[in-house]
């Protein structure tokens, strides 16, 4: 008897797990994942710009710096110093802008390796995420490291996550990537709130030339073909890139600039998807056997 059968890469028992309704976050009403098949794509950037987008439209904001080997929310907001313990297995976020901010970062020497496996990494993603004091948040911004591993599937069971994000840039080579995220994340039921198409072009500041650098239009194709929301493009601009590395996100230090109406355009669909319940999970696939004698 020949029989066709659907075949997951996700174990049958992680995906059980991730499939059912994680506890919520003490003060915390909603939770989103920022998340790239790829590194190199501006992610970090992107969610750190989210954050304060969602700040700036008066909503109380934390954003949780999921990337135990390469922390970049302390450089981006422009933070030192460790959290304050305030009890015996809580701490107090750090914040700026507006926006309460916890990393691994705060923990660690800047130039210290975190070598650590799966097992460990599990573990500090889920201390920072139960064993910090939130406090009243209206939506915490998660930004996972690239990739399809252990930090995703973390997120996934211990989060109410109210959707994820996927940042690529235009390239081909990073949309093969991003498709591996938008898969994964559809595998364990996490609605895909969008897809972001950051560094789409470059416009010369000499003579205003756009410039395809990456390509143009990839995501917002991919979005399309899969059917899920184009939340819009982020050039890749020198402005950005400066204000970033010094700590002061572009947000934040120019929150009427172009840049910053981008970024802020983007947190208010994603909200209002939100808190309309337009986000919906993906259909469950029926595969049917069919025998032969």
């Amino acid at each position: 008897m020949d029989r066709e059968q659907s075949v997951s890469d996700t174990p049958p028992d992680l995906k059980a797990r991730a499939t059912s309704k994680a506890a919520g976050i003490p003060g915390v009403k909603h939770v989103i994942a920022v998340a790239s098949g790829k590194g190199g794509v501006g992610k970090s950037t992107t969610s750190c710009n989210l954050a304060l987008g969602f700040a700036a439209l008066g909503l109380k904001t934390g954003i949780l710096d999921a990337d135990i080997y390469g922390p970049s929310q302390p450089k981006l907001f422009g933070l030192r110093g460790k959290p304050r313990q305030i009890g015996p297995r809580m701490l107090e976020p750090m914040e700026r802008f507006g926006v309460k901010v916890m990393s691994i970062g705060f923990l660690v020497e800047e130039d210290n390796a975190m070598i650590w496996r799966g097992p460990m990494v599990i573990s500090a993603i889920t201390q920072m995420l139960r064993e910090v004091a939130w406090d009243d948040l209206d939506i915490l911004v998660v930004d996972l490291p690239p990739g399809t591993g252990d930090a995703q599937l973390t997120m996934a069971q211990q989060a109410p996550l109210a959707g994820a994000i996927i940042v690529s840039t235009p390239q081909d080579i990073a949309l093969i990537d991003a498709r591996r995220g938008i898969a994964m994340f559809q595998k364990v039921s996490i609605p895909i709130l969008g897809l972001i198409e950051n560094m789409s072009s470059f416009c010369c500041p000499a003579c205003n030339r756009l410039t395809p650098i990456f390509g143009h239009g990839g995501a917002r194709m991919e979005a399309m073909r899969r059917g899920i929301p184009y939340l819009g493009e982020i050039p890749l601009d020198m402005q950005i890139r400066q204000t970033s590395d010094d700590g002061r996100p572009i947000v934040a230090i120019e929150p009427d600039g172009v840049h910053a109406r981008h970024y802020i355009g983007m947190a208010s669909e994603i909200w209002t998807t939100i808190v309309t319940g337009a986000a919906h999970r993906p259909p469950p696939r029926i595969v049917i056997e069919q025998a032969r004698a």
